[in-house]
């Protein structure tokens, strides 16, 4: 067993949102972590390139906006950034993580990095990235499994499927958000069930609590006779912002205080800002693209209602932020989000792509009195804290190597 664990390589795919806290929270209780990401030159240029597509998923990933957020960063944290040119992005290329890997190697042995574990955040590249460089320095290797590495990637095709597979035969230990991953991973994936341990997502609670919701309105300029349902998420079709504009339509019919905000980017905007017209609910549907994430809890704590209508999840963060701020949270039944809402004075459950279902539930919640103390305190067991006190403790009960020595 790894007892004592002093010093962690993190290998992630950036240094900001819930990757970036959880490192910090982690922070507190160890000597040292050094997180090494890989940047893809390409999307400097992407910036540059006025198509959409795949340089809209590429561009996001530029060194100065979402990849790295140095802000308020631990002195015993090391973040390094080592650029490679690649064509076919990260979700996609399955032949490119061993490129990476050698660079990493070289660059952990000319800078002479030690670490005591590696803990890898998603499965691939990651993932394969860490099983690498664990055995060349003989390290045990965890990997967090968050969502897409394991409800999509395995079930594309023969070959990723038995790419997914070796890097989670390969691992130490695996860590997953969710029962429905852990699900996925035994039954589907035939993973041992005593290498998998299940941590949910986190949030910030010093920055996701309760705000007045009048003075959370005049900051950021919203009326405040209004109803208004928030959701932030990527503009992709597995978010599924398609059927909460569906149901506004339905909801519109019954109500007209509502107004319904959509933040975030993706390659869906220009889509959703048409089926909006189509609706004629652009009096009623906004997408405000993206905002700085200090700004995110004023948006929260202005809503009403907190809505994730997602195909497919696997604990999202937005979730636990919500009900961080007291703010009831409508998602759908699937993935870890129904391990998470299980009472109704959280919150609301509907089917995926069910616009009727949906439209239903926020008019039932507009109905109900919901108490935003009792939401946020039931939330405070998922602060980043708690979070990262449950992963150190899982580092140090995982064996040495996968073989349980």
């Amino acid at each position: 067993m790894v007892k004592n664990i002093n010093k962690v390589l993190v290998i992630a795919s950036n240094y900001s949102y819930f990757i970036k806290e959880l490192v910090e929270a982690e922070a507190k209780y160890v000597k040292k972590i050094n997180v090494l990401i890989h940047h893809n030159y390409i999307s400097e240029l992407a910036r540059f390139i006025p198509f959409k597509g795949y340089f809209t998923v590429v561009r996001q990933f530029w060194l100065k906006g979402k990849i790295i957020d140095f802000k308020c960063k631990p002195e015993n944290i090391t973040v390094d950034l080592l650029s490679l040119f690649y064509l076919i992005p990260d979700g996609r290329n399955k032949k490119f993580a061993d490129k990476i890997a050698n660079k990493f190697e070289s660059y952990i042995k000319k800078n002479k990095i030690q670490f005591d574990i590696i803990h890898a955040h998603f499965v691939y590249p990651q993932g394969y990235i860490a099983v690498k460089l664990g055995k060349s320095f003989d390290v045990p290797v965890i990997i967090t499994a968050h969502g897409h590495d394991i409800y999509d990637m395995p079930f594309r095709d023969n070959e990723w499927n038995q790419k997914i597979k070796w890097i989670l035969d390969e691992s130490t230990h695996i860590i997953t958000v969710s029962e429905s991953n852990k699900r996925i991973l035994v039954d589907k994936l035939k993973i041992k069930e005593k290498k998998i341990t299940i941590i949910p997502n986190g949030f910030n609670y010093e920055k996701f609590n309760i705000i007045d919701q009048k003075k959370a309105r005049e900051k950021i300029k919203l009326p405040e006779d209004k109803k208004i349902i928030l959701n932030v998420a990527n503009q992709y079709p597995i978010k599924g912002q398609e059927y909460l504009i569906k149901a506004m339509k339905i909801v519109t019919e019954k109500r007209q205080d509502v107004i319904c905000l959509i933040i975030g980017g993706g390659s869906l905007t220009e889509e959703l800002e048409h089926l909006i017209g189509k609706l004629n609910l652009k009096n009623y549907v906004k997408i405000l693209g993206f905002k700085p994430s200090d700004e995110i809890p004023l948006w929260m704590n202005a809503a009403d209602l907190f809505v994730l209508p997602s195909l497919n999840e696997g604990n999202p963060t937005v979730m636990f932020e919500s009900l961080g701020v007291g703010l009831p949270f409508i998602g759908t039944n699937v993935g870890g989000i129904p391990e998470i809402i299980t009472s109704e004075h959280y919150g609301l459950l509907v089917e995926p792509a069910n616009p009727n279902d949906l439209a239903e539930k926020i008019l039932t919640a507009f109905g109900k009195k919901w108490d935003k103390n009792y939401i946020s305190n039931y939330a405070k067991q998922f602060s980043w804290d708690h979070i990262a006190q449950q992963t150190l403790e899982t580092y140090k009960t995982i064996p040495h190597s996968k073989n349980g020595e």
